[in-house]
């Protein structure tokens, strides 16, 4: 089966999944995850009902869901209907099932939970550094990380200081500084490095993290100097950022004998729905009891 269509497995029933490369999202059956959550013998008929109960969900169901080509149960590719991770979710709150539970309890602190960081912004470093120590990454790479996420937002405040838009320009000057530092798109590095809905950075080596924040320090240097203005100048500034970044790779790989470029990366997928499933669903370890002696 290919990287595209893969059938994952909880509690012994499949869920159907496909991965859109352009758009970098998985997308699930959602016939086979309401099925999974209601033990439904007809989970076309449950959601017939399901969105007839709540009209708000019926009225939105053409953006929350797509026809996307999956393996049928005759063996054959057919479209069926099919959601990302943010529509599942918003699918999830319409099912009245102790199996959805998990998942409604674990949306409203995820609510809470931004809340918070809205109004105590340290909050959401901290729950940064807990997610990657639990991870398993060390807590050097970590202060690295946090570092490298504060040079990316300088760099992004002084674009948008510069007249540069949010969203598509952003994403096309971040490819190019990765291109002028590491010799290839942002596409063609996580493919590199075998990786899909995944974060690049958090699948990198010091060395790779520390020349990416170099080239983004260095672009932020360069544009508060010569105040580029719109999109074609600031695209200038981040190719001379990168580029800066890339010959000091060029000089750390002349000297050590090895590419700085690497195919490592942290092993670990995000974005499928059944690990997200079995993360939510888990009981809580039972904590042991203070001895009161």
């Amino acid at each position: 089966m290919s990287e595209q269509d893969k059938i994952q497995l909880f509690e012994n029933q499949k869920i159907r999944t496909a991965w859109d490369a352009e758009a970098e999202e998985w997308y699930f059956s959602v016939a086979d995850v309401v099925q999974v959550l209601t033990d439904s013998s007809d989970p076309k008929q449950y959601i017939k009902k399901m969105r007839s109960r709540d009209p708000e969900l019926g009225s939105k169901w053409g953006t929350i869901c797509t026809p996307v080509e999956m393996i049928a149960a005759d063996g054959k590719k057919r479209k069926i209907q099919a959601a990302a991770v943010e529509g599942l979710l918003r699918i999830i709150q319409s099912i009245p099932s102790p199996k959805a539970e998990p998942f409604k309890l674990w949306l409203a602190q995820v609510g809470r939970e931004r809340i918070e960081e809205t109004i105590d912004p340290e909050q959401a470093i901290d729950r940064a550094m807990q997610t990657y120590l639990r991870k398993g990454y060390s807590e050097e790479w970590i202060h690295q990380r946090l570092l490298s996420i504060r040079i990316r937002n300088d760099l992004t405040a002084e674009w948008q200081a510069r007249g540069v838009e949010r969203g598509r320009e952003f994403a096309i000057l971040i490819d190019e500084i990765t291109r002028a530092w590491s010799g290839m798109s942002t596409r063609q590095y996580k493919n590199l490095k075998g990786l899909k809905k995944e974060n690049l950075r958090d699948n990198m080596t010091d060395l790779e993290l520390v020349l990416t924040m170099l080239s983004e320090a260095t672009a932020t240097e360069i544009s508060k100097k010569e105040q580029p203005e719109g999109f074609a100048e600031n695209l200038e500034v981040a190719r001379s950022g990168g580029e800066i970044a890339g010959d000091t790779r060029k000089a750390i790989e002349r000297r050590t004998g090895k590419p700085v470029v690497s195919t490592q990366n942290a092993a670990q997928l995000n974005g499928v729905v059944t690990e997200l499933i079995e993360a939510i669903a888990a009981p809580e370890p039972e904590k042991p009891e203070d001895n009161q002696n």
